[in-house]
């Protein structure tokens, strides 16, 4: 989700949930993302994440993005919407983890256990580092988007 604040280009982020997490700010912000389900469209499946991940539910024109691998390995296949929305209020789903570990004791953690507007320079400061592409692809089509006459769109 991105928005434009006088003037300004901001995204919204998320912050991983969980123990390993919690003392981490550098480089592990990401866009709500999450793995497909068998025989679901990526494009459903990044809707679908995005409202678990937060509670929200995205809606309105969404900007197709390339898809990118992160430095794991992992590919991610993301769509950008105009939106709007108080962060302190994302409601994420939940997961199970053992901890402390081979504790035998389980306990629940929020998939995110926090989210954020930034503009999109102090975005790529604290962003996963494979997902930066992702901020500047939204850039370059927002700004060509905005130079196209509005009789030719």
């Amino acid at each position: 989700m991105y928005r434009q604040k006088t003037g300004v280009l901001e995204v919204f982020l998320i912050h991983p949930g969980g123990p390993f997490w919690a003392k981490k700010n550098t480089g592990c912000w990401s866009i709500p993302k999450g793995e497909c389900l068998e025989n679901e469209l990526p494009f459903d499946a990044a809707r679908r994440e995005f409202q678990e991940e937060t509670g929200l539910v995205p809606e309105g024109e969404f900007i197709e993005l390339a898809e990118i691998k992160q430095t794991g390995g992992k590919r991610v296949k993301a769509w950008a919407f105009a939106g709007d929305c108080d962060p302190t209020q994302v409601k994420s789903n939940t997961f199970l983890l053992e901890f402390p570990p081979r504790s035998g004791r389980f306990q629940s953690f929020p998939e995110v256990d926090r989210a954020d507007w930034f503009t999109v320079e102090v975005a790529k400061q604290h962003i996963v580092k494979g997902q930066i592409a992702l901020l500047q692809e939204l850039e370059y089509k927002l700004k060509t988007k905005s130079e196209v006459p509005s009789e030719s769109r």
